[in-house]
């Protein structure tokens, strides 16, 4: 075969032939592989997405009523730790533990056989000064006496009476009453004991109504105000709330904390609530307003935003029954109550959302709804014993 020359004859017919050949041959075996990655890929896509069971709730509308909630401490609203003001040796003791006294009612009796003594014998000059001022004052009458002798049986009889008076004042310091009605703590005075000038016996604190104090940021200071209604919960009592309502606010921020003290009173007629109790405390503040409201359980919080899946009929299956997927959207949130959560933006009235099972989801991905169990949406949740 010469250079340069087309080929001709059988050997270039044969050569081309094998060309072809190898050519159906590669393009044969690539087109199979292709095929067979193609329907790998639908068989693993759709054993990938079995559909998700889920539970889901529809956003609607709900009435708010804004609230402050702060912690809180109970304070009596008269209450003392009731002391002897002189010293003095303990007679008899009128009280018991926990007794409910009455204002004025005697608790402690001091001895006071001396003072008494005494107070008798400065009332006995008392009326001797007496007896002799009006004496003087007839001899005056008829001159027989003078006015310097009238104004000093008069100056004696009144300094007699003020020492009867402070002598008086002495003796029923020796008899220690209750100042204003309450109930007792727990005594701590005998019969025979001495006791000093100031010691403790018992304990008098006014349990209805009580007071409760709490902070508040400063910048919840424009929504708090005298006479708005207040809620007291309490641990030692699971259940029960007690309504009050706001007594005073502080015209001062601690510069520390930028806080502002609040005081509110609640009633007690049961006697159930103690100074010294912590509590929660909740402020109705403003008007009341309407919300579009989920579970807080709807929502999935990443470092890009907030986010709720929603889902989507996308026709009907063999059976009948709708064919659903879901829809990723970000949401703008707003105040939080309990186990719910307002939604500014981002979800519509009546839409229905994914409350539980959406870890897994994204996108365009199947689900099942199965709300036989759903998560907790109580705006104000209570501690359940297991």
């Amino acid at each position: 075969m010469t250079l340069g020359k087309p080929w001709k004859g059988p050997t270039a017919r044969r050569m081309l032939i094998m060309l072809l050949a190898v050519g159906l041959l590669f393009g044969g075996i690539f087109g199979w592989q292709a095929f067979q990655s193609r329907m790998m890929k639908q068989h693993m896509a759709s054993a990938a997405m079995p559909p998700t069971v889920v539970s889901a709730a529809q956003a609607a509308f709900q009435t708010w009523q804004p609230q402050l909630r702060a912690v809180g401490s109970l304070r009596a609203a008269r209450g003392v730790d009731v002391a002897s003001e002189i010293a003095g040796l303990v007679n008899t003791v009128h009280f018991r533990s926990g007794d409910e006294v009455r204002a004025g009612q005697v608790l402690v009796q001091l001895s006071a056989e001396a003072e008494i003594a005494q107070l008798r014998a400065l009332e006995a000059a008392a009326e001797l000064a007496g007896t002799v001022y009006e004496r003087s004052r007839k001899q005056f009458e008829v001159k027989a006496v003078s006015r310097a002798t009238l104004d000093a049986d008069a100056a004696d009889l009144k300094t007699k009476r003020a020492q009867v008076a402070q002598q008086a004042a002495l003796v029923e310091k020796r008899t220690i009453r209750a100042p204003f009605a309450g109930r007792l703590g727990i005594g701590s005075v005998n019969p025979g004991q001495y006791l000093n000038a100031g010691d403790r016996i018992v304990t008098l604190q006014a349990l209805d109504p009580v007071y409760v104090d709490f902070t508040l940021p400063q910048q919840d200071l424009s929504l708090v105000a005298r006479g708005q209604a207040a809620t007291v919960t309490t641990d030692a009592r699971p259940g029960k709330s007690y309504l009050g309502r706001v007594t005073a606010v502080s015209p001062k921020v601690d510069p520390q904390t930028r806080n502002v003290q609040v005081e509110a009173l609640v009633r007690n007629p049961r006697r159930e609530l103690l100074p010294g109790m912590y509590a929660s405390v909740e402020v109705r503040a403003g008007a009341e307003k309407r919300y579009l409201t989920l579970p807080r359980t709807a929502v999935t919080f990443n470092p890009y935003g907030e986010t709720v899946f929603v889902t989507e009929e996308k026709g009907r299956g063999a059976d009948g029954k709708p064919v659903l997927t879901v829809r990723q959207a970000f949401v703008t949130l707003g105040p939080a109550r309990g186990d719910q959560v307002a939604v500014l933006s981002g979800v519509k009235e009546g839409e229905t959302v994914v409350t539980s099972g959406q870890i897994k989801l994204k996108t365009g991905h199947p689900v099942v709804v199965d709300n036989r169990v759903q998560p907790a949406s109580d705006a104000a949740p209570k501690p359940t014993d297991p």
